[in-house]
């Protein structure tokens, strides 16, 4: 028997994605997408609900959940204490259903770990001391795949780029909002400076990694297991607009930073992710012409 596949959150940006390709590996039958919003195709389960995720996890004889239900940067910021509640403790609920049925999980964290005191290129081992709650949560989720006894992994996923489903909340959301702008408007106002440098991704390659990871055998995985990095491509804002107009000569960008900015400044410009490639064979496809071309034929598809 194949695997049976539990899917939180799925119905954001990662998860729509996500599903469709687990569905293809594994087939239709074999993926039960949940979310709080109600759609097609899609149960509906709180990740606050303790009781509810474990009757479903044990009555569907779940072998593996990806645990993409969460708060995201912005939006966090906005309400700190629901970020911890649906970050933290929808995870601890996770967990315990999990050990309870012997269930591997994939639970994403972010470069949003990241503080101001790290390296501009972050190392896969670098202090962890986020300015948000958000990146604290993430910290604390990386923790809980050393401890919690369960077969738990995680990738810190950068900025994430796709043209299927809208951004979800993030500081780096500017980077799928500009897309949409510049075919629509032919113009975007972008809330972080010309200048600012992020770790961004194209969203194949992050379900392809995400895949990957998950394929591995646990004893080839060390202790970055619940946060490896990963890199795609890292550009500046002003960058992103040039790419751009390569396919919209006409196209223009104005710059007015708010706070996202600030959350912005205290991440790194890039990551080094010689773990991820030495353990797993982690390697990215997209650079950032390549996932502008990609962003434009699937959008004007």
């Amino acid at each position: 028997m194949g695997p049976r596949i539990l899917v939180t959150g799925a119905l954001g940006q990662i998860g729509t994605e996500l599903v469709g390709a687990l569905e293809e590996k594994h087939g239709q039958g074999s993926v039960i997408a949940t979310d709080v919003r109600d759609a097609p195709g899609c149960r509906i389960l709180d990740v606050m609900d303790a009781d509810g995720m474990l009757a479903l996890v044990s009555e569907e004889k779940v072998t593996e959940i990806y645990h993409l239900a969460a708060l995201l940067s912005a939006t966090g910021e906005r309400n700190p204490e629901l970020c911890w509640k649906i970050n933290v403790e929808g995870l601890e609920n996770v967990i315990s259903a999990a050990r309870a049925n012997g269930c591997r999980v994939f639970a994403p964290s972010s470069i949003a770990v990241f503080g101001p005191d790290c390296p501009s290129i972050a190392p896969q081992v670098t202090p962890l001391n986020p300015t948000t709650v958000y990146g604290k949560t993430k910290v604390v989720c990386e923790q809980l795949a050393m401890t919690s006894g369960v077969d738990m992994r995680g990738l810190r996923y950068p900025g994430l780029i796709s043209y299927k489903a809208p951004a979800g909340g993030g500081t780096t959301d500017y980077a799928v909002e500009i897309f949409h702008a510049a075919l629509s408007e032919g113009h975007y106002t972008c809330f972080v400076r010309e200048d600012t440098r992020l770790p961004m991704m194209y969203m194949d390659d992050a379900i392809r990694a995400t895949l990957e990871l998950m394929e591995i055998s646990s004893d080839t995985l060390g202790g970055a297991r619940g946060g490896y990095n990963i890199a795609g491509c890292s550009f500046t804002a002003g960058e992103l607009v040039d790419s751009i107009q390569r396919h919209l000569p006409e196209f223009t960008c104005t710059y007015e930073p708010d706070i996202r900015q600030k959350y912005a400044d205290s991440w790194p410009n890039d990551i080094e992710d010689d773990v991820a490639r030495a353990e797993w064979g982690w390697a990215p496809e997209f650079d950032l012409d390549g996932m502008v071309d990609a962003m434009f034929a699937g959008l004007q598809a």
